[in-house]
C-alpha cells in the first residue's frame, strides 16, 4: 500500500463541509492519533488493510449491482426493483460480527450484508431480479420473490434439516413492512431455549448451546409499525440475543423522521428500555452514523459481544444513511428530497466517505482503489450477463420450437392458417420472449384449430406436457411433500381398554400434551395463561410444574409475537405449540400467519419450513367477541397451514399428534364449550392420530346430506333425531378439517345416495359453507347428483349478540337445520 500525507490536526478539519456525529468524531480521531504519520496508515493495529480493502469492495459491488439492476427494470427486463443502495458501509461493519448459526431477520435493503456474509453472489441476485425458475439460479425462491428478498436453504432436497450451525443463515424476507421482527423474536427465544434448557444440548446441528445472536434489520419509517413495538417489548421481556440494526436514511419513502416517530428519533424514542446499572434486563442501545466504517466496526464487534455472551436484546440506530435512488424503481426521491438534502446525501454518502477515509489514513492510494473498482464494475457486469443467459437462453430456445410448431400447424391448416400465421409471426418477433407468451400462442392456436383435431394435437400433448414443469415452477411447496407431509402421518385410531375411563374432555388434552412433552425435549408451549394456570380451560394444567417454565410457558398478551415466537423457534428446529387464547383474538396475529408463516416453505420453493401449531379454540359462547367462527377467513389467508376443526378433543388430540410428526404448520380450533363434557380417555393417547382431509359420516341417511364440523356436530345430529321422527332420513357428515377438505371425495358419494344437501357452519353467510358447496359440487363433481338446489345454513351476518338469546337469534339452531331441511324435502 502507498503512504500517505499525514492527518490534519482534527477529522473535522479533514471534512469541513461535513458535521459529523461527536461519537464517530471521538472514534476517528483516536484512531487517527494512535497512529504514525510516520508510517503507512495500514500499519495500525486496528485494521487489517487487507481485510478494509476487501470490506470495500464488496460495498463498491454491491452499489454497482443496484446501479445496473435498476437499469433492467427500465429495459424491461425486469418488472420492479428495490435495492440497499446507500447502506452499503454500515452492512460490511455489521457482517463482521456474525459467527456460524448465527441467522437474519431482515429487510430488502440488505443486499450488501448477503454479499458480506457470503450468502448470496451477484448471479443470484440478478437471477431473482429476472424471476428465474430455477433453485439452482435463484436459491433464495426459485423466481417466486420478489427481487432482494433474501434467503439461505436451510432444508436439503429431501426437505429435511441441514446443519444450520456450520455458517450463518437469513431466515426468508417478507415484504411487509415489519414483518421479520415478530420472526426476529422466535429466532432469538431459541438460542435461550438451547443455553438454558439441557436436554436441548445434544441438539447440535440447530445450536451451539445457545451461543447464535439473531440479527434483525429494519428501516427507520417501519418503526412505526405495531409489529415492531411488540417484538421489541416482547425481547426485552424474554431477554433474549436479539441484535436489532435501524438503517435510518430519514424518510419513509417520501414521509420524513418527524412524522414517522416521536422525536424522530427511533433511538430518542427507546431510551427507557436501555440497560441502567446495577440492573441486566433492558437492551443495550447504541448511535451511529452509517458512513463512519471504524465506528460501524468498534459499535458492531462491542455490542455484539455483549449481546452474545449476556444473552441480552440490542439495537443499533444506524443514521445519517442515504438512499441515492429513493425507495424503489416505482418512483424517484427528487420529488420529495429539497435540493438542499439531495447535495448532502451526495457528499454523505457512505462510499465516498469511506473511500476517502481509507486513502486519509493510508490503508490504500486513490489508484489502488480506481482499480479495484474498476474490477469490481467489470465482475458486476459480467455476472448480470451471465444471469441474464441463463435465465432467457432456455426460454428463447422453447419460444423457437413453438414458431416451428405453430409454423407446422398453419401449413397443414385448412380454415385456421391465416390465424395460426398471426401467433407464429407475433411470437417470433418477440426480442425476449416470455413463457407466458409461447403458452398463450399455443393455447389461442388451439382455440384456432378447435375444429381441426389431427392438426392440432402436437400443440395440444405439448400444452399437456407443460403441465408438471409449471407445477413444479409456481405451484409445489405449498405443504410439505413426502415423509414430512402431514397428509402421509400414518393414521392410529384411538385405543380404549378396561382402564379407559369417562373424563371431563380438557384431560384428554392434558394427558395429550404430557405425552408430547415427555416424547420430545424440542415440543415447547406458551401463550396467554398457558403457563402457571394451565391455559384457560385446563388444557396444560400441571404441565409448567412437571416440565419448567421455558417447556410450558406464560406470554404477554401478544398474539402477533407469540405466533412470531413460534415461527422463529420452528425454523431453528423446535416444535412449538403457540396458543391463541380464542379464536376471535387470532386478528391480531392474522397479517403474520398469512404473510409469513403460510407462504414460507411455498415463497422458498421448499428451502425453509416452519412447523408451527397454533393452538386456539371458539364457536359459541356468549357475545361479539367470544363467539367467534370467522373459518372462511383463515380458509382463504392462511393457504400453506392446514385448518383443523374438530369436534372434540379425542379428535383434536389426534391432530397434535399427526401435526407434530409432520413438518407443516396448521391451526387446531377447539370447541370452546366442549371442555367439560365427557368423553373416554384413549389407552394410546400418545400416538393416536386424527388423519388430515378425512370426513366421518357421523349418522347414516337416505333422503338429505347435512355437511357441516366443529360445535354444529351435535346440533345437526339433536336435528336429525327429531327429523327421524317425521320420516326424514338426514346422513350428518364431519368434515374434521378444512384445509385439505375430503381428500377422498366421500361427500360426493353421500350425494349419489341422498341427492340433497345442506353446508351447515356457524361462519356469515358465505363463509366457509360456501367453500365446503364449491369443494363438493365443483371440485367433486357433486352437482351431478342433485334433485334439488344446494343450500346453506350460516351464522347472521352481523357478530353474534349478547347472551343466550343474541345467540339463538344470531347463529343456527336445531330448529334451523330442521326447518331447512325440511324445505330440501319439500322441493
Amino acid at each position: 500500500m502507498g503512504r500517505a500525507a499525514p492527518p490534519p490536526a482534527g477529522i473535522l478539519d479533514a471534512y469541513p463541509s461535513v458535521t459529523m456525529d461527536r461519537h464517530a468524531v471521538a472514534v476517528i480521531e483516536e484512531h487517527m492519533a494512535s497512529t504514525s504519520a510516520a508510517r503507512p496508515r495500514a500499519a495500525t493495529s486496528s485494521f487489517d488493510p487487507a481485510e478494509v480493502v476487501r470490506d470495500y469492495r464488496v460495498a463498491y459491488r454491491s452499489r454497482q449491482v443496484s446501479t445496473l439492476a435498476r437499469g433492467e427494470v427500465m429495459l424491461g427486463r425486469a418488472m420492479f426493483g428495490i435495492f440497499g443502495d446507500g447502506k452499503e458501509v454500515a452492512q460490511v461493519a455489521l457482517a463482521k460480527a456474525f459467527e456460524p448459526g448465527d441467522v437474519r431477520s431482515g429487510y430488502y435493503r440488505d443486499q450488501t450484508l448477503m454479499f458480506a456474509l457470503g450468502l448470496l453472489d451477484v448471479r443470484q441476485f440478478f437471477a431473482q431480479l429476472y424471476a428465474h425458475t430455477d433453485v439452482a439460479a435463484d436459491p433464495a425462491s426459485a423466481g417466486r420473490g420478489m427481487n432482494a428478498h433474501f434467503a439461505t436453504r436451510m432444508l436439503d432436497e429431501r426437505g429435511e434439516w441441514k446443519s444450520l450451525t456450520e455458517g450463518p443463515h437469513s431466515s426468508a424476507d417478507a415484504s411487509p413492512t415489519g414483518a421479520q421482527m415478530p420472526r426476529l423474536l422466535g429466532l432469538a427465544y431459541a438460542s435461550k431455549l438451547y443455553r438454558d434448557l439441557p436436554e436441548l444440548h445434544d441438539f447440535a446441528e440447530f445450536s451451539r448451546n445457545g451461543n447464535e445472536i439473531a440479527f434483525g434489520t429494519i428501516g427507520n419509517a417501519s418503526c412505526a409499525e405495531g409489529v415492531f413495538w411488540e417484538a421489541i417489548n416482547a425481547a426485552g421481556v424474554l431477554q433474549v440475543p436479539m441484535l436489532v440494526s435501524v438503517w435510518d436514511d430519514g424518510y419513509g419513502i417520501s414521509v420524513p423522521n418527524e412524522l414517522q416517530v416521536t422525536k424522530g428519533s427511533i433511538s430518542t424514542l427507546l431510551e427507557g428500555f436501555r440497560r441502567t446499572k446495577g440492573r441486566k434486563d433492558g437492551y443495550e442501545i447504541a448511535k451511529v452514523s452509517g458512513w463512519d466504517y471504524p465506528a460501524l466496526v468498534e459499535t458492531y464487534q462491542k455490542i455484539s459481544a455483549t449481546v452474545r455472551r449476556e444473552h441480552v436484546p440490542a439495537v443499533v440506530h444506524v443514521v445519517e444513511l442515504t438512499q441515492p435512488h429513493g425507495h424503489s424503481t416505482s418512483g424517484s426521491h427528487e420529488r420529495y428530497k429539497s435540493k438542499e438534502r439531495l447535495k448532502w446525501e451526495k457528499e454523505r454518502d457512505g462510499l465516498v466517505m469511506m473511500r476517502r477515509w481509507m486513502i486519509d489514513v493510508g490503508v490504500a492510494t486513490a489508484e489502488e482503489l480506481d482499480a479495484a473498482e474498476e474490477e469490481e464494475t467489470a465482475h458486476v457486469r459480467a455476472s448480470r450477463d451471465e444471469a441474464w443467459a441463463a435465465y432467457q437462453q432456455p426460454i428463447t430456445r422453447e419460444a423457437q420450437a413453438m414458431v416451428a410448431m405453430l409454423g407446422e400447424a398453419a401449413s397443414s391448416s385448412g380454415g385456421a392458417k391465416e390465424a395460426v400465421e398471426a401467433l407464429r409471426d407475433e411470437l417470433a418477433k418477440r426480442r425476449d420472449p416470455l413463457r407466458r407468451e409461447i403458452m398463450s400462442a399455443a393455447r389461442r392456436a388451439l382455440f384456432a384449430l378447435r375444429n381441426e383435431a389431427d392438426v392440432a394435437e402436437p400443440l395440444r400433448r405439448w400444452v399437456k406436457e407443460q403441465e408438471a414443469p409449471a407445477n413444479e415452477r409456481y405451484h409445489a411447496h405449498l405443504y410439505a411433500e413426502g415423509a414430512d407431509s402431514a397428509l402421509n402421518v400414518p393414521v392410529v385410531a384411538p385405543r380404549y381398554d378396561e382402564g379407559s375411563i369417562d373424563v371431563d374432555a380438557y384431560k384428554v388434552l392434558n394427558a395429550c400434551f404430557d405425552q408430547a412433552l415427555k416424547r420430545d425435549p424440542r415440543v415447547v408451549a406458551f401463550g396467554e395463561d398457558v403457563g402457571k394456570l394451565g391455559d384457560v380451560n385446563q388444557g396444560f394444567v400441571d404441565l409448567q410444574a412437571r416440565y419448567g417454565e421455558l417447556r410450558v410457558g406464560d406470554a404477554g398478551i401478544r398474539e402477533c409475537t407469540i405466533v412470531g415466537q413460534a415461527i422463529g423457534l420452528a425454523m431453528r428446529g423446535l416444535r412449538p405449540i403457540a396458543e391463541i387464547q380464542y379464536l376471535d383474538y387470532l386478528l391480531y396475529a392474522l397479517q403474520v400467519m398469512s404473510d409469513d408463516l403460510a407462504t414460507l416453505r411455498y415463497r422458498t420453493a421448499g428451502g425453509q419450513k416452519a412447523p408451527v401449531i397454533v393452538r386456539t379454540r371458539g364457536h359459541r359462547l356468549v357475545g361479539v367477541w367470544h363467539s367467534g367462527s370467522p373459518m372462511a377467513m383463515m380458509v382463504h389467508a392462511l393457504r400453506g397451514m392446514h385448518v383443523l376443526v374438530p369436534r372434540d378433543m379425542t379428535r383434536a388430540a389426534g391432530f397434535y399428534n399427526a401435526l407434530l410428526r409432520s413438518g407443516d404448520p396448521g391451526i387446531v380450533v377447539e370447541v370452546l364449550n366442549g371442555y367439560r363434557l365427557k368423553e373416554k380417555l384413549p389407552a394410546n393417547i400418545g400416538e393416536m392420530t386424527t388423519p388430515l382431509g378425512v370426513v366421518e359420516t357421523l349418522r347414516e341417511g337416505k333422503d338429505v346430506t347435512v355437511v357441516t364440523y366443529g360445535a354444529c356436530c351435535p346440533i345437526a345430529l339433536e336435528a336429525a333425531k327429531l327429523l327421524e321422527g317425521a320420516g326424514i332420513d338426514v346422513e350428518v357428515i364431519d368434515v374434521q378439517s378444512l384445509l385439505p377438505f375430503d381428500r377422498d371425495a366421500r361427500i360426493v358419494e353421500s350425494l349419489k345416495k341422498t341427492n340433497r344437501v345442506l353446508f351447515f357452519d356457524e361462519d356469515v353467510p358465505g363463509g366457509a359453507t360456501s367453500y365446503m358447496m364449491q369443494e363438493v359440487l365443483e371440485r367433486q363433481g357433486g352437482f351431478h347428483w342433485l334433485d334439488a338446489a344446494p343450500k346453506t345454513l350460516t351464522a347472521a351476518a352481523h357478530r353474534p349478540a349478547y347472551g343466550r338469546d343474541g345467540d339463538y337469534w344470531s347463529k343456527p339452531g336445531v330448529e334451523d337445520v330442521i326447518d331447512a331441511v325440511t324445505a330440501l324435502v319439500a322441493e
